[in-house]
């Protein structure tokens, strides 16, 4: 008696196990198929990084990728690219916002009256801007067609990672998370770890 309830059990689990790698076949072929279009974006201006990242949403872009640094032909740079799906609508759902400062103090006020209008994290570098000399850049992303919730953000900065764990263990503790860390020459404290910590207020 148990031989034939063995024998269709096994006939069972072989058809659901060839059913789930069919479907997850279809779902890996459904991935491969997608395709994307991109727009790598440069500049020494973080006012002009700003104006063209949203002249590329109002494309239907969004944020990928940023990293300052040299390139063969524009020097001291940040260069950012922009992606979307092929064929997705010509319109800006999302907003972008570039904070770039060499003061970490300044950065923290300007981080925050942004988490306020529900701008949200999504990268940040440190390049050699044509005006301000070594500078910190953060991009945020506002979705304008969601109901964002109001962020809080803090920023550390310090020379000594003794200092720097005592600090962002605190925050920790209080609910914020890492979303973000350079290094970088400030105005008035040489190199250091700039790190940059979020939660919802």
């Amino acid at each position: 008696m148990l031989k034939p309830i063995i024998t269709c059990l096994l006939i069972l689990s072989v058809s659901a196990f060839g059913q789930s790698r069919s479907e997850k076949s279809e779902a890996g072929a459904e991935r491969a198929e997608a395709k994307y279009e991109y727009k790598p974006l440069a500049t020494t201006r973080t006012s002009t990084m700003q104006k063209e990242m949203n002249e590329a949403a109002a494309e239907g872009y969004r944020f990928g990728a940023v990293m300052g640094g040299e390139t063969a032909f524009g020097g001291k740079e940040a260069v950012l690219i922009m992606m979307k799906e092929t064929g997705a609508p010509a319109k800006q759902r999302y907003r972008y916002l570039l904070l770039a400062t060499n003061r970490t103090s300044t950065m923290q006020k300007e981080l925050q009256a942004a988490g306020d209008e529900g701008f949200d994290y999504k990268g940040q570098t440190v390049f050699e801007t044509t005006f301000g000399g070594q500078e910190v850049v953060v991009i945020l992303e506002q979705d304008r067609e969601a109901n964002p919730p109001v962020y809080e953000y803090k920023l550390l900065a310090t020379s000594k990672t003794g200092t720097m764990q005592k600090e962002i263990s605190a925050e920790g503790r209080n609910g914020f998370a890492l979303v973000g860390l350079t290094v970088a020459k400030t105005a008035f404290g040489g190199s250091e770890v700039v790190a940059i910590l979020r939660r919802v207020k």
